[in-house]
Parts: C-alpha cells; structure tokens; sequence
C-alpha cells in the first residue's frame, strides 16, 4: 500500500506552482494524496516567508503538523518553500520533529529528500539561487479545479526594492525558456486548462535575461495560437516596464484579458523614492492612460503598502488622494512590515502597528467605494464568465468575469437550476445586479461553453 502525503502550500500563487511540481513528482513515484491529518503518512508544508504574518502562519503550520508525530501515524514532515529557504538551520534546531528541509530552488529533489527521510536520515537541501529546478518532464498536478492554472514565466528579481526580501528568498531574475513554456501551456491546455494566468515577481521583464530583450509581447502571441485556450492574464506587471509594445499584444491577441496587475506599492513620491520604486506620480498617470486609451474597458488592479517607515500623515493623504485619482478597478493593500535584511528595516521613523493598520482600513473604505461605483456602471452589460462552482442547495452558480482574477477578486452569482452548467463553461451573463465586490448576473441565450 502507497504512503500517504498531506500536502499544505501556503503563499503566493507562484509558491503554487511549485507545489504542483513537487505534487506530480511525489505521484508519479508511487505515493498517495490526501486531505486529512490523521490519515497522513507524511506531512510536507510548502511555506512562504513574504512578510511577517506569512512567516507566522508558516511556523504555526509547522508546528499543527508536527504534533502528529506524537498522537498519529506520520512518519516524515518535510518544510520546503521561501521560509525554509531563509531559515533552514533555526528550523531544524528549533523544530526537531521536522526530518527535511529544502529551499525554493530545491524541490526538484523532493523525491530523493523524502526517501532519504523515510529510510532515517534527516536531509537539508539548500541551492544556490543562480539556476531553475529541472523540472522539464515533472509536469504538474493541478490544485486549481483544472479549469485554470498559473504559469510561471520567470524565478525570482533585480529590483531590490528596499522593503522586498524576495531577491534573498528567490535569487535573481530567471526567464524561463519560451520554447519549455509553450510546452508547459500545451500540456495544461490538454489537461482542460481553459484560463492561463502568467505569473512572476515581475512578468514585464520575461526574456530579457535570455534573449537580450523583453519578449512577454511575443510569448502573448505564441500562446494565443493554442487551440483550447481561452483566457490569458497578466499580472504582476510593473508599471515602469510597461510598454506599447506590450500593450498592442494584449491589442491584438483576442485571448488576452484587458485586465493587468500593476502594482503600485504607494502614491506619494517622496515614499516612492524610499522605496527604490522606479516610478512616480506622474509616471503611473502616463501608464494607466496608456492602457486605458488602449483598451478602454480594461481592469487595472494594484496593490499599496501602508504605513511604511516615514509616512507622515500628509503623504498617507497623498495615497488616498492618488487612488481617488486613478480609480484603480481593483486594489490590495497591506500594512508595511518590518523584513530583517532589508533596507527598510532599519530606516528611521517606523510606525505603530495600530497606525499602520488603522492607514490600510482607510485604504479599503475608499476602494470599497471606487469597486461599489464601478460594479453599479457594469450594471445592465454583457459580460464572459468562467464558471467555478454551483452554489450549494441555491439555484445559481459562482464564476469570474474577465475583470477578476482567482482568489483575490470578486465574482459573479449567476442564476442556473442544477446541471445547466459545469464548473469551467464559458457563459455569456447579463449583469443585473452589483454589490461592493461582486455582480450578478444571468445567462443569456449565447453561450461559447
């Protein structure tokens, strides 16, 4: 009988995709997967270590696990990912129960590791962060619901910016090669994969490693030749990288969403500044009239960083002010957090937590109400929705227009009876109704499923 494995990935969508990585190795060798702790053979956490609240979720989920050494059936628990990555030694000191350890550059030798433990020998495999895992005919076990999946186009990031860990974490930035992404999109896309959504640190400088020059344009136009493929998005694109040349890809390719992921990180240009951001106020101006002349029914999302050291309450104001500004169509905001090994770790004037926290809930009203205002006018229009799910015991289902990207944005509630549609359809839906996030809707008599 095949040893079971609980698999917990935490973090980022690209710590994802190196879950399902690890996931189709540790199946192709003959183990198991199941969702319950008791049942588990072995425990493997794939951790992240962004931010302080991602390192304690990170540590507590070490620890939950590690007491069914005492009380269940685990033979093995494995720590992998960005935490490991940055604190393999404390890890294996201060959590004894744990038998393996690998970095975010190791989890190609999952597999190896993970016999090594069973056979009773503790491993720490840490690599230097100048390659990419070879992972050419690992393929991957989606977690997705197999309607989309992440494509992961580049590893790590140049940037620096003063408050980001990420370049310690993940090393430098490596473009993946365009010919094994293809490759990778055509074996998703054959596996049911309708929506690929590119992901990096930063997705606007894919290429510019290996050929000299950015080529997301050009990947944009290969990808759109796939038969199957339906949805491609974009995000994490900084705005100082983003071009005309990129912008008329999204153009012209007519399955690329005219939705982008631009963040931000603040509007006050002295923060900017201190930040090591490349952008300013009028910068960002430039690049969201860019794409909104463009493509004028484009969802810009972005993120900002509130109360990061120095902030006084005039450049809070500058923030506030930008975004009523911009209107962005989506916004994710997060208290800043004091990262040992960064820049801005120990720059003066670093703020309260109540402060900081009280700063990100003014943040969230305001966009609360730019989102209320903007789902109000989509009232009465068309739109695409990709179906994830039917809504327990209700007669309607849960899906995502082209305006939201999984996991962070709204949805549409679309009204259907049982078996009128499977998770994955294309429907074409009538908005009829808005709430501050999420729209509803009603199938029209189109429908591309």
């Amino acid at each position: 009988m095949s040893l079971k494995i609980l698999f917990v990935s935490l973090g980022c969508d690209k710590n994802l995709v190196d879950s399902e990585h690890m996931l189709s190795r540790l199946h192709r060798d003959g183990f198991s997967m199941t969702d319950s702790e008791e049942e588990a053979d072995i425990i493997i956490v794939n951790t992240c270590a962004f931010i302080e609240s991602a390192k304690e979720e990170s540590i507590e989920t070490i620890l939950q696990m590690a007491a069914y050494k005492e009380k269940g059936r685990l033979k093995a628990l494995l720590a992998t990912g960005c935490l490991s990555q940055r604190y393999a030694r404390q890890i294996r000191e201060q959590i004894p129960e744990v038998d393996g350890v690998l970095g975010t550059n190791s989890y190609d030798d999952i597999v190896p590791v993970l016999h090594a433990v069973l056979d009773g020998l503790p491993q720490t495999r840490i690599d230097d962060l100048d390659d990419l895992p070879d992972d050419e005919e690992a393929g991957r076990l989606l977690t997705t619901a197999g309607h989309y999946a992440y494509l992961k186009i580049a590893e790590g990031c140049d940037k620096h910016c003063s408050y980001c860990i990420i370049p310690k974490l993940r090393g430098s930035y490596r473009s993946v090669p365009m010919i094994k992404l293809i490759k990778e999109a055509r074996e998703l896309v054959s596996q049911g994969v309708r929506e690929l959504i590119l992901v990096a640190q930063e997705t606007t400088l894919y290429g510019s490693d290996l050929y000299g020059r950015k080529m997301l344009p050009e990947l944009l136009d290969k990808l759109n030749d796939i038969e199957g493929l339906r949805w491609i998005r974009i995000l994490y694109a900084y705005p100082e990288e983003i071009d005309q040349e990129l912008i008329q890809a999204m153009v012209r390719n007519d399955k690329v969403l005219h939705y982008i992921d631009m963040p931000i990180q603040h509007g006050d240009d002295e923060i900017l500044r201190r930040m090591g951001r490349r952008t300013n106020q009028d910068d960002i101006r430039k690049k969201v009239a860019m794409l909104r002349e463009a493509m004028p029914d484009i969802a810009i999302r972005t993120t900002v960083i509130c109360g990061f050291p120095g902030e006084t309450d005039q450049m809070h104001q500058n923030l506030l002010d930008f975004i009523d500004e911009m209107q962005f169509d989506r916004l994710g905001a997060f208290a800043y957090s004091q990262e040992e090994d960064t820049p801005a770790a120990s720059f003066a004037g670093q703020l309260d937590q109540k402060v900081k926290e009280a700063r990100l809930a003014r943040v969230m009203e305001k966009q609360q109400k730019i989102n209320f205002a903007m789902n109000e006018s989509l009232v009465g229009s068309d739109l695409e929705a990709i179906i994830e799910g039917k809504i327990a015991d209700e007669p309607a289902y849960v899906g995502r227009t082209y305006r939201d990207a999984p996991d962070v944005d709204g949805y549409i509630f679309v009204s259907g009876e049982n078996d009128v549609f499977h998770t994955g359809d294309l429907v074409m839906t009538h908005v009829s109704g808005a709430y501050e996030y999420d729209l509803i809707g009603e199938p029209t008599d189109e429908s591309s499923q």
